[in-house]
């Protein structure tokens, strides 16, 4: 009897054309789906909980898929499966475990909420070249977080939409958007909804780094949001720095 598995996982994503599966070019998707077939001996495409753009990282990734058969002489259980399947993908992806779930079950539309979190710092450091965005000023926190607070509410986010994303509602429920600084020149931006538009996070960090610059301010927010217009949001912010950090589902509590 056949069933559905989720496999619980992260990856750098700085090598990778974002999540899901392009035509000619590499994505996480098709890695894990092809080093995942070659483990289970047949072919085995999965679904994942979402998108992510070309550099953007994930410390928090759900995909599931659906296995027919018994384990037989591949593996004893899921968890040595997990070990297996580490060896076979690249160090920039990494399964922390696979575990069966219910039928019903789905990576992306179970989701119940979502948080990505982007990080920033203000000198050069080499360390965090493709995992954090540079800025090269300071940023005035207080106003990143007056207007970040405007961003909390159920409606609609037309202006933080990428042109052309297609979605059939721009309607998102943001329950919680705050900057906190972690270090004297690093800082971390942590958004959490029940769902994203595509680009959303990142033309929102875009358009707070104009806030703490001071090129906006705080009270434009609310005018900006009204417009729906994504010409009148800040530029996207670079994919280096954004990171999906966690997805809940029910059925995990």
């Amino acid at each position: 009897m056949a069933v559905r598995c989720f496999i619980d996982l992260s990856y750098d994503g700085t090598a990778y054309h974002g999540w899901q599966r392009q035509p000619a070019s590499i994505s996480v998707q098709q890695v894990l789906e092809e080093k995942l077939s070659d483990l289970l001996g047949r072919e085995t495409a999965v679904l994942g909980c979402g998108r992510t753009d070309t550099g953007v990282h994930a410390t928090a990734f759900y995909a599931h898929f659906e296995w027919p058969g018994e384990f037989g002489a591949r593996f004893a259980d899921w968890q040595q499966a997990a070990w297996k399947l580490n060896g076979m993908l690249p160090p920039d992806i990494g399964v922390r475990r696979i575990f069966e779930v219910g039928e019903e079950d789905h990576a992306r539309f179970s989701a119940a909420e979502r948080a990505y979190t982007y990080w920033v710092h203000t000198t050069k450091d080499p360390f965090l070249e493709g995992r954090s965005a540079r800025v090269y000023q300071d940023l005035d926190i207080e106003a990143m977080n007056a207007a970040a607070a405007q961003l909390v509410f159920h409606g609609e986010f037309d202006a933080f939409q990428k042109t052309g994303g297609g979605q059939k509602t721009t309607i998102c429920d943001v329950r919680h958007a705050a900057w906190t600084r972690t270090e004297p020149h690093r800082m971390r931006f942590d958004i959490t909804a029940d769902r994203f538009l595509r680009n959303m996070v990142r033309a929102i960090v875009g358009t707070l780094l104009e806030v703490g610059k001071g090129r906006r301010s705080p009270d434009d927010m609310a005018a900006l949001i009204a417009s729906k217009d994504r010409k009148q949001a800040g530029t996207s912010a670079p994919a280096c720095g954004l990171y999906l950090s966690r997805v809940d589902y029910p059925f995990l509590q």
